[in-house]
């Protein structure tokens, strides 16, 4: 199976290039906080040949967002909840949009 080019890496949101320690960097988080987004199921990391947790930019922004609802007193539980109705009102609006999108004009 051929390899991805590197420059397809870059530009995936959906690999999996940060390692726990430098994605609890990017987002001002412990490991341990992002350890409890994967015990809550808000993500789950992929493994590295190695068995080590690995974060993709997606993930990240998510983890991000959950971090901020956290901050401002939110418990780890409900954020994660919110984020995940959060996701689910944004798909049914473009859902809904692109619905709208297809009917004929009458």
């Amino acid at each position: 199976m051929p390899r991805p080019e590197t420059g397809d890496r870059f530009d995936d949101d959906d690999y999996p290039a940060y390692t726990v320690g430098a994605a609890a960097d990017m987002i001002g988080a412990t490991p341990a906080f992002l350890r409890a987004l994967g015990e809550a199921r808000l993500i789950e990391p992929l493994r590295s040949e190695g068995g080590h947790r690995r974060y993709s930019r997606y993930q990240l922004r998510i983890a991000a967002r959950a971090r901020e609802l956290v901050d401002q007193g939110t418990p780890i539980e409900s954020a994660c909840r919110i984020i995940i109705l959060e996701d689910q009102l944004e798909e049914a609006l473009r859902i809904n949009e692109e619905l709208r999108g297809s009917k004929p004009s009458g």
